[in-house]
């Protein structure tokens, strides 16, 4: 099968070709769907903060109910019982759980991750959590300055030992971080994200503290629990928008800064030597033993996957071609860059068993007489499942797939806007509809586990 080749190809076809264990899930986060945002003594995070901050969030909305999960979370786990899934992915809430990032531990907030844990094992659904997914606790922004901080990462890793001692033995796998790009460069970078910062190497800075919190967290939780542990990276594969010399040179650093200042220091121990250069003086301070700590061994990789940059000479992102259509997050479609990509990854990193931890599409649903009809997902699923096969076929050694995400949710500084969803959420009622792209994976999970 040619990496390029998109046509469709019936769903049975499609699913014979995964092995017998591959497994099928879906993907949240704890502070787009919880909500309950100061119940049971959870405290603050700084997306809380983030969202009462005039002009933050395009719609002007918060997190404070959001799909109220936490009192919904049985529906939602029966609706996924019903999607015939293999498995979840969610994270913890760490104020939830640690009301100041550090100190006293919040019972009631481990209680609800317990029940969750409970309900899903009860399903027959496998729990995947990840540690960190952008809710740092606001008393520890306050308190020593968040991730600027090398502080944080003994505290990252004393909430990592507690979650693995507590749950370890009920968890498929525990990440440490999700995305730690986006922590990095789009809320200490860029300010789109929390806590809103502007400083190239005030970002750089904490992407080294994130990585070292990795390391500790991994270390920490190796001496208490026996599960699988990795990290979550997001990469969006950088390519030159012309031939020409200076557009490669360009998207060459965007990949340093993107792909492998995140996969070298795990995997080869060391910052790309090409991407510090470009930075100069905003590269990060990094202390005798810091890269040691960060490359520990893993027992999976995790990739999101959504799309890729272009890069005119400038070092500016250019429009895509757009053959296939763009989300509507504007996010221009290539399955065939998946499929790339996940080879690259395999043949010059030779990573752990990968897993696709977050792929999937914003569209601009509407329930029509009751249902969902959303074609273009459904097309998207179809493409990036095929163009999974085909990275598979090459040797790129993946092991399972969520879809991003279970519901239409919080989608960060865009609100309520965009939606991701196999199910559709009205916000004002809460109620759940699934979509006719849930009833498709539905019955292409139900394909593939006819052969197991």
């Amino acid at each position: 099968m040619n990496l390029s080749d998109t046509t469709r190809i019936d769903p049975a076809e499609l699913a014979a070709v995964f092995p017998p264990d591959f497994v099928w899930g879906v993907a949240t986060s704890a502070a787009q769907i919880e909500g309950a945002a100061f119940e049971d003594g959870k405290g603050a995070s700084i997306w809380d903060a983030f969202c009462r901050q005039p002009g933050r969030i395009k719609d002007a909305s918060n997190i404070d109910v959001a799909c109220d999960h936490y009192h919904r979370f049985r529906e939602d786990v029966a609706l996924m019982k019903g999607l015939g899934l293999d498995c979840y992915r969610f994270s913890f809430a760490w104020p939830r759980v640690q009301p100041l990032g550090r100190g006293a531990w919040n019972e009631p907030g481990f209680a609800f991750y317990d029940r969750l844990i409970d309900s899903l094992l009860e399903a027959g659904i496998q729990p995947h959590a990840t540690l960190y997914h952008w809710d740092l606790p606001q008393a520890l922004d306050e308190s020593i300055g968040g991730w600027l901080s090398r502080d944080v990462v003994s505290h990252f890793a004393d909430y990592a030992a507690e979650v693995a001692r507590r749950f370890g033995d009920r968890l498929a796998s525990i990440a440490t971080h999700n995305e730690p790009w986006c922590t990095a460069t789009l809320g200490y970078e860029t300010a789109q994200f929390a806590p809103g910062h502007t400083s190239r190497a005030e970002s750089l800075q904490v992407a080294h503290h994130l990585m070292m919190s990795h390391g500790a967290a991994v270390q920490a939780m190796r001496a208490v629990t026996r599960t699988r542990l990795g990290i979550v990276l997001n990469h969006t594969p950088s390519f030159p928008a012309t031939p020409n010399e200076a557009d490669r040179r360009a998207a060459r650093i965007d990949d340093g800064l993107n792909v492998r200042w995140y996969m070298d220091p795990i995997f080869r121990g060391a910052y790309p030597a090409d991407a510090l250069a470009h930075v100069g003086a905003d590269a990060p301070q990094v202390h005798p033993g810091d890269l040691d700590l960060i490359r520990q061994p893993l027992d999976f990789l995790g990739i999101n996957f959504y799309t890729r940059s272009l890069f005119g000479a400038d070092g500016k992102t250019v429009p895509g071609p757009g053959k296939r259509g763009f989300t509507d997050m504007g996010w221009e479609i290539v399955p065939e860059v998946f499929a790339q990509h996940l080879v690259r990854l395999a043949r010059e990193y030779n990573p752990p068993p990968m897993v696709i931890t977050e792929n999937g599409m914003a569209n601009p649903d509407h329930l029509v007489g009751g249902r969902v009809p959303d074609e273009a997902r459904i097309a998207y699923l179809s493409s990036h499942l095929q163009a999974l096969s085909t990275a598979m076929s090459l040797g790129a050694d993946v092991r399972g797939y969520f879809y991003w995400s279970l519901l239409d949710n919080f989608e960060w500084n865009s609100g309520y806007d965009k939606r991701f969803g196999l199910v559709h959420v009205d916000y004002a009622t809460q109620a759940r509809v699934l979509k006719d792209s849930a009833h498709w994976y539905r019955d292409f999970v139900a394909l593939h586990h006819a052969r197991r």
